[in-house]
């Protein structure tokens, strides 16, 4: 007994230490942040950095709204271009793929989520790009740019390089993520729910409609978060389509920047302790932005459970 007591108390020890373990690094990190970004902040303020447009290192004055701006559009964008795809794919493979196919379109949906993020922006900015801009920006101008109000956004330039690009190009790599965890929460469905209903002479449809659906909504959320976090922290796959342009944003076809990719082309060119700063702010923001919308969903989840 004295033996599985400490082996117990070991056990113990360890799993909070791994625990303490990482609370500790995120604060690290966050104090990191606060440290080196605290002459920016000292500099502009929360306001007026938030506010400000103008991002010119020559002249050391910095704002964030122009990569604020990016950010949300493009992860927003590709959200809503990826979570229908995606749950219409975990549904086909779950409850209308053929079995002898199941395995192989989950490993096909797996393998997306492995390929490197560079890669997709490779094939973005060499095969998509070229494409968008040619041919399917022109037939969405001629088609939605004629609509008032809502065909504002699709006026601008057609070159390829913009947030239209860079949001298709991001939504392909949020599908496998969404996909994965919502095939996962469908087939947890209890079989004798799927049955019930069949019994009572539901449709296919409706027996994903009103049964798998609602049953598996907190795995959806939750998988839609989790790329949430993925499209706010991508930097190589968007930095290569997007244009890098600090100017807000006027329509889906101009080139735009976002807070990850200004860090990833301007950190190794900053050249004066304020420029680091600024950039600094720019991570500590995102880190703090993606703190909160997590807290947000598991607030949300929690309350609707």
């Amino acid at each position: 007994m004295k033996n599985y007591k400490l082996y117990d108390n070991a056990f113990k020890i360890i799993t909070f230490s791994g625990a303490l373990a990482v609370i500790l690094t995120v604060s690290g990190i966050f104090v990191s942040l606060v440290s080196k970004s605290s002459l920016a902040i000292r500099k502009f303020g929360i306001i007026h950095f938030f506010t400000t447009t103008t991002w010119n290192p020559v002249k050391e004055i910095f704002g964030s709204l122009t990569m604020i701006t990016g950010t949300i559009v493009t992860t927003v964008l590709a959200l809503v271009m990826a979570i229908p795809i995606a749950i219409g794919i975990a549904i086909f493979i779950v409850e209308i793929c053929p079995k002898f196919l199941k395995s192989t379109m989950g490993s096909v949906v797996e393998l997306l989520a492995s390929i490197p993020s560079i890669i997709y922006g490779m094939w973005g900015l060499f095969t998509l790009a070229p494409i968008t801009g040619d041919y399917i920006e022109p037939a969405l101008q001629k088609s939605i740019g004629k609509i008032p109000l809502i065909g504002i956004v699709f006026q601008g330039t057609t070159l390829g390089i913009d947030i239209f690009t860079a949001s298709v190009v991001l939504s392909i790599m949020l599908i496998p993520f969404i996909a994965s965890i919502t095939r996962d929460t469908l087939q947890l469905t209890p079989k004798v729910l799927k049955e019930s209903a069949y019994g009572i002479g539901a449709t296919k449809w409706e027996v994903i409609k009103d049964v798998m659906l609602p049953y598996s909504k907190y795995g959806i959320y939750g998988s839609i978060v989790i790329a949430l976090g993925r499209a706010l922290g991508e930097t190589m796959a968007v930095a290569f389509v997007l244009g890098n342009n600090h100017k807000i944003p006027h329509s889906l076809f101009d080139a735009a920047a976002t807070i990850t990719v200004t860090l990833a082309n301007e950190f190794t060119e900053a050249d004066s302790n304020l420029y680091l700063s600024s950039l600094f702010y720019l991570a500590l923001i995102l880190f703090v932005s993606s703190f909160i919308i997590l807290s947000i969903a598991k607030y949300l989840v929690k309350k609707r459970r």
